[in-house]
């Protein structure tokens, strides 16, 4: 296995624009020595908005693919993931600096921890950023914290599944994120969590975008219906790999 991360990013024609700001975050990154990142840019569709935004370089690159949602452009760009770790970074989004060394410092001390997030703040369109009370406590998420908590708060995960930075072969044996047309990200956080311990850090490690044109901002997102079928989805399947005893590692 090679020492690098494989940093995952899906983008569609409207958040093509914001790959540039997604970019500098990375290449502002400090890795330890012998690390280094690659980016896997998937283009959820085939249209001609997004190519012109994305580095010509050899750490980079890019695909496109039918459309399918954020979920599908993210597990089938993990056939072009060469890294021991798949971190998640949203087109619209951007890494603070240290973000993947912290990341890869928890990983590669301890290996019965799966995954890491760590503390998020807003990005306004104004330029100014904001936080929100509630984060953990820094430290180790035990299995099944996530899925209690989201239970208990009207299906608000207690880390945020836009900052998750993952072990690849635990990643692939979830089979990547789940096939819903939105809360992809949090349906593989639970199943996570239900196999797994993960680690949270209290350091800023995601500015997260707020902006008129994205997904969870859209009206069809919050549809009762759907919302609900997403909710019911996600928490089966946590519970059913809990309810199997399957775990990470398999001798943990």
């Amino acid at each position: 296995m090679s020492r690098r991360i494989t940093v995952v990013t899906a983008v569609h024609g409207p958040s093509a624009r914001f790959l540039p700001d997604a970019y500098a975050s990375l290449c502002a990154q400090r890795l330890p020595d012998g690390w280094e990142w690659e980016w896997v840019v998937q283009e959820d569709g085939r249209t001609e908005e997004v190519r012109p935004y994305v580095p010509d370089e050899a750490r980079v690159s890019f695909r496109q693919g039918r459309p399918g949602g954020p979920g599908v452009a993210r597990t089938i760009a993990l056939a072009r993931a060469d890294g021991a770790y798949v971190k998640v970074l949203d087109a619209d989004d951007q890494l603070t600096p240290g973000a993947l060394a912290r990341d890869l410092a928890v990983l590669e001390a301890d290996r019965t921890i799966g995954w890491t997030t760590s503390r998020v703040l807003d990005l306004l369109p104004d330029g100014s950023t904001a936080g929100f009370p509630g984060d953990p406590e820094v430290g180790p998420v035990e299995r099944g914290v996530v899925l209690d908590h989201w239970k208990r708060n009207g299906f608000r995960a207690p880390v945020h599944p836009a900052t998750l930075c993952v072990r690849r072969n635990l990643l692939a044996g979830l089979g990547g994120w789940m096939a819903l047309p939105a809360s992809e990200d949090t349906g593989l956080l639970l199943a996570l969590n239900a196999v797994s311990r993960g680690w949270f850090s209290s350091e800023v490690g995601l500015l997260y975008r707020k902006w008129d044109g994205q997904a969870t901002g859209q009206p069809s997102h919050v549809d009762p219906a759907e919302h609900e079928a997403r909710m019911a989805v996600a928490e089966n399947r946590a519970r059913v790999l809990t309810d199997f005893q399957w775990s990470y590692p398999a001798d943990g």
